[in-house]
């Protein structure tokens, strides 16, 4: 529809359309139901490549380039961006859900990171391993004390998305340094 009806196809109006019409498609209860399988995961991220190719000037360019100059992550990252979101709402009493029905916190005084670090439970089934209450707690154990010591929802997330640029910036540095060795 976008394709067919805009005639004037800036940056600007392009990714404003898409995150206004498109997107929220894309996400609509992503947090209960999270595509693990590849093939689920690539038809979302189809979407959002086909939009970023309507962008005049942008269309011969790599998905990688072209989401640095709109501005916009890939799904799978605000899929897991969400997840961490949903994990510190409930873990600091902004929704109303019972968060030890969802997660348990490590009791050993001797974790390493930070001190609200969750408890993996056992599962034998692919299907439990990718519940949110599973999926989501190597990410969260994973973040730095600053992060999650965060006392509210946008001081995360603007801590979260330093975070995720520092991550980034350390694995540029990694397969260099081991190149060199």
């Amino acid at each position: 529809m976008i394709k067919r009806n805009i005639v004037f196809k800036s940056k600007e109006i392009i990714v404003r359309l898409y995150k206004a019409l498109v997107r929220p498609r894309l996400e609509f209860c992503i947090q209960a139901w999270c595509p693990y399988l590849r093939k689920d995961i690539d038809v979302l991220e189809r979407m959002q490549r086909r939009a970023t190719k309507l962008i005049e000037g942008l269309r011969n360019k790599p998905y990688s380039e072209r989401l640095i100059h709109t501005g916009l992550i890939s799904l799978e990252k605000r899929r897991i961006r969400g997840d961490l979101l949903q994990v510190f709402k409930m873990l600091k009493g902004e929704d109303k859900v019972d968060f030890s029905s969802f997660f348990k916190l490590q009791d050993s005084d001797r974790t390493r990171g930070h001190s609200y670090k969750l408890f993996k439970q056992r599962s034998h089934l692919d299907l439990r391993k990718n519940f949110f209450s599973q999926r989501v707690v190597n990410t969260w154990n994973g973040l730095l004390q600053s992060v999650v010591d965060a006392v509210s929802v946008n001081s995360f997330k603007n801590r979260l998305d330093d975070f995720d640029t520092y991550i980034k910036l350390a694995q540029r540095v990694v397969p260099a340094q081991r190149v060199a060795v």
